[in-house]
């Protein structure tokens, strides 16, 4: 889990706004794209690792994944939310 008070500090590094942590409901759908082999970061690779904890950005378009505790904090391993086409 992200310390609390390093939650409160963090934001997007794109756009600056504030990120709150995943529901477990969007993890859970995420870690079905993960187990179909169809859910790409926005640099394309695929994403192979379930999601076990994410940050989502305050609009809603992007997952910044959390690894051991870690959020990773790269624009191009930000995986896409929004299912229009669009990733922002």
């Amino acid at each position: 889990m992200v310390n609390p008070e390093l939650l409160k500090i963090l934001v997007c590094p794109e756009n600056k706004t504030p990120l709150h942590p995943a529901a477990p409901e969007v993890l859970d759908a995420l870690n079905a794209e993960v187990v179909a082999g169809t859910l790409k970061n926005r640099a394309g690779d695929t994403v192979t690792d379930l999601i076990q904890e994410g940050l989502i950005r305050e609009d809603g378009a992007v997952l910044y994944i959390v690894r051991d505790d870690i959020p990773v904090m790269l624009i191009e391993e930000a995986v896409p939310l929004a299912k229009d086409g669009s990733d922002c």
